[in-house]
């Protein structure tokens, strides 16, 4: 997941003497110029919106340079799309209503088929992420161009105006076209101090060189539910950052507090942070983080849906 912190060693610089402390100031001098470099790239992409709403219009010259930036070289689209987008987890549903669901063994996540409504999330540029940083999915919306993710993944220090999104992406193939955000948004509490309760944002999205393309008429879509019951069986899915493919997990959503659910499964690595986690096989209880930026390696997180998500969503589908 985007934000999740790997474990460090104790340092013991200290018992190896001067020559040691010599070493360490000349690593500090030349990490200073990396980490200065580097704070350049991520300011050159974010923009303050409207914190105090937690909205952003994406300037669109800006998102078509990004599409741009992704079909140089990171990513392509086939000539003729795939046969089978329109449908989503069509296998996986029937799994569920005949009563078939049975949690993955062992509950590690695995290399998964990629699906037309679920994708990568990029950000071309040098702001100090992979090329594809975190994971996405099309949620049903009046105007067929709505994406959930995380908010870590969208808004650190400002908005993120070098996003792009891959549905259904693998191995480089971009089969469904690559899509840029119209309108991001979160909610005011994450603008404000990043509240783990919040994790969650919405982007609309349009398809540059396509005028009147509609996302979810290409992908198909999740349905988006709020007050779900737990625990339930749920899958989870998403795009590790150094991975072409996407990995899922099946595993039982359990209440961790009255705001966070507790999803456990191993081996969901950084990347993963904003995928969906479904029940019945295509509806939207959760995405991937809030609770320790989502997770471990044995345990990762999502807000729970409630009135909270249920106000942004409408917010965000609002024409």
């Amino acid at each position: 997941m985007s934000s999740r912190v790997e474990g460090r060693q104790p340092g013991r610089a200290a018992a190896r003497g001067g020559v040691a402390v010599g070493l360490v100031c000349t690593l500090v001098l030349v990490g200073a110029g990396y980490v200065a470099w580097e704070l350049r790239g991520i300011a050159a992409h974010r923009a303050d919106g409207d914190p105090a709403r937690g909205v952003y219009q994406q300037d669109p010259e800006k998102a078509d340079r990004t599409a741009s930036a992704v079909l140089d070289g990171i990513a392509r689209e086939p000539t003729e799309p795939p046969a089978d987008g329109g449908a989503f987890a069509a296998a996986d549903a029937v799994d569920w209503r005949s009563g078939g669901w049975e949690p993955s063994d062992p509950l590690e996540a695995r290399p998964a088929p990629a699906e037309p409504a679920v994708g990568a999330l990029f950000s071309p540029g040098n702001d100090g992420d992979p090329d594809h940083h975190c994971s996405g999915v099309v949620v049903h919306s009046p105007l067929g161009d709505l994406v959930a993710t995380a908010a870590h993944c969208v808004y650190g220090g400002g908005f993120r105006t070098n996003l792009a999104f891959a549905p259904g992406y693998r191995d480089g193939i971009a089969p469904y076209g690559v899509w840029v955000p119209t309108r991001i948004d979160v909610d005011p509490r994450w603008t404000a101090d990043e509240d783990p309760d919040v994790d969650i944002a919405f982007l609309r999205l349009r398809r540059p060189g396509h005028p009147g393309q509609r996302l979810e008429d290409v992908t198909g879509a999740t349905t988006i539910a709020f007050g779900t019951e737990l625990p339930a069986p749920t899958r989870l899915v998403g795009y590790p950052n150094a991975s072409e493919q996407p990995l899922d997990c099946r595993t039982t959503a359990r209440p961790a507090g009255p705001t966070q659910v507790r999803l456990d499964c191993a081996d969901v690595p950084n990347g993963t942070s904003g995928g969906p986690v479904l029940t019945d096989g295509h509806t939207l209880v959760g995405v991937i983080g809030g609770l320790d930026g989502g997770g471990d390696d044995e345990t990762s997180y999502s807000i729970r849906f409630g009135d909270r998500v249920r106000a942004l969503h409408e917010r965000a589908t609002r024409p």
